[in-house]
């Protein structure tokens, strides 16, 4: 996982499993911006615990059935 990546983030509270672009990496969590779900476009700081899987660019291209 590196900046620029897209994740997978798990589903939470009332938030789906979604789609996160990742700009920063951290010991404990990333930084980056919801690209699905209820928070598409929103900042957030997930936990790494929260990640699932990283994604290959050619699922990013194709949508994955996780994010729909």
């Amino acid at each position: 996982m590196e900046p620029g990546s897209i994740v997978l983030i798990r589903a939470f509270d009332d938030v789906p499993e979604h789609l996160f672009r990742v700009e920063e990496v951290y010991e404990d969590c990333i930084t980056g911006q919801a690209l699905t779900g209820p928070r598409q476009g929103e900042y957030g700081e997930p936990e790494l615990s929260m990640v699932i899987r990283v994604l290959d660019p050619a699922e990013v291209a194709l949508g994955t059935a996780e994010s729909q």
